[in-house]
């Protein structure tokens, strides 16, 4: 008989009843160092005061009225968005699959209004995840992804991740835009170079085609700098962000150029809850927080001083880990040991973390996350390492 709940999901025997901090507690009482976040969400981490109130006095006031009225807490988010980044407008959306679906469209629908629908091509990325939608796995085109799902979206072209060569070649009367993760996070926390999306953005130019960065969850400060992009000095014309945004409230949204979004007229893209009071209210306080460029500032401190620590793991233990790679807070441990192994020990060591391609074990903490926590969380790692050299 299937479960009441769609069976789509591996779940661990973990019941969380209550968060912290950097910390969850579980169900028995058990407290366990979460080094995943939600997956990169809880960036400001559990129950973090400013958010609670924010929730709380907007609930209070106004829950939800639909897009067909002004809700002044969207107007409020958008204006702060466009204020720190490239943007000169925003889509609020629920989720990060919901951004990629708009950016998809924006970007076909910019080509069809300058009378050139045949440029609908979209290059993609091995390696890639754009969420579970029929463009995002489309986009992605992996057979974990895709298999079983087809006829697929048309229209995107994969390439191999790292071959400029290939990627030069693929542009061509057809291509519309191109859509890259600056770390890809799914993927094994694969940072692209700042030289190669320096590169990219040449390419696009000089082929006039828009570029689409997806930052749902290497964005809002999780790199130490707002945007990951930005560490390149590059700006994209259409970016999808969700996860952080809201900081544990589901919330998403897409930005663009005034140029890249005009084809997004009346009528041409709708969503009931997108953008609604609750999320925007939100939104807006935690982009108060991790704007600051002092807590910017210390996000790339504390990043600096994880991958120190966790460089020196990998060298204690070679056999169970390989290499450290990533950015800011967003980090990731390439394994020798079967990744899914490491996560399960962690378990054992009350620790979270979270799983990726390429044997990779993510570690996404809050960005609030303290120094000795930090170490305390190595330790655990440690920990776990020796639990399966032991076996």
């Amino acid at each position: 008989m299937i479960p009441t709940i769609l069976p789509t999901y591996a779940r661990a025997p973990l019941s969380f009843v209550k968060g912290e901090g950097s910390w969850l507690i579980e169900a028995d009482g058990r407290r366990f160092l979460d080094l995943a976040a939600g997956i990169a969400v809880t960036v400001l981490g559990h129950a973090h005061p400013k958010l609670v109130k924010a929730l709380t006095d907007q609930a209070e006031a106004l829950w939800h009225t639909s897009n067909l009225y002004q809700i002044p807490q969207q107007q409020h988010l958008a204006d702060k968005l466009t204020d720190l980044t490239f943007a000169d407008t925003v889509f609020f959306t629920n989720s990060g699959t919901e951004a990629c679906e708009l950016a998809v469209k924006m970007a076909r629908k910019y080509w069809n209004d300058k009378g050139k629908p045949e440029k609908s091509q979209i290059l993609a990325f091995s390696g890639s995840f754009h969420g579970r939608s029929a463009a995002g796995i489309a986009a992605a085109g992996s057979e974990k992804m895709t298999k079983g799902f087809g006829p697929l979206l048309p229209g995107f072209t994969h390439l191999e991740f790292g071959d400029h060569d290939a990627l030069t070649a693929a542009f061509d009367d057809t291509t519309a835009a191109v859509i890259i993760e600056p770390i890809q996070g799914e993927g094994g926390i694969r940072p692209v170079p700042d030289q190669c999306l320096k590169g990219l953005r040449d390419l696009c130019d000089t082929h006039g085609v828009l570029l689409i960065f997806d930052e749902v969850q290497c964005g809002v400060a999780r790199t130490g700098r707002l945007f990951a992009h930005e560490w390149a000095g590059v700006t994209p014309d259409i970016m999808m962000v969700a996860k952080g945004i809201g900081g544990g409230f589901p919330i998403g949204a897409v930005l663009a150029t005034e140029e890249a979004a005009c084809g997004m007229t009346l009528g041409t893209h709708g969503s009931t809850y997108g953008g609604n009071p609750l999320g925007c209210a939100v939104g807006c306080a935690v982009l108060d927080h991790v704007a600051d460029p002092a807590f910017l500032a210390d996000v790339a401190r504390k990043g600096a001083l994880m991958r120190q620590r966790l460089e020196g793991l990998v060298a204690e233990h070679p056999e169970v880990f390989e290499s450290v790679r990533g950015s800011g807070l967003m980090l990731g441990i390439k394994c020798r040991a079967a990744n899914t192994d490491v996560v399960a020990a962690g378990y054992n060591e009350l620790i979270l973390t979270v799983p990726a391609a390429d044997n990779v074990v993510r570690l996404l903490p809050p960005l609030t996350i303290s120094d000795d926590e930090i170490s305390d969380a190595v330790a655990r790692l440690g920990a776990a390492a020796r639990s399966i050299q032991a076996a």
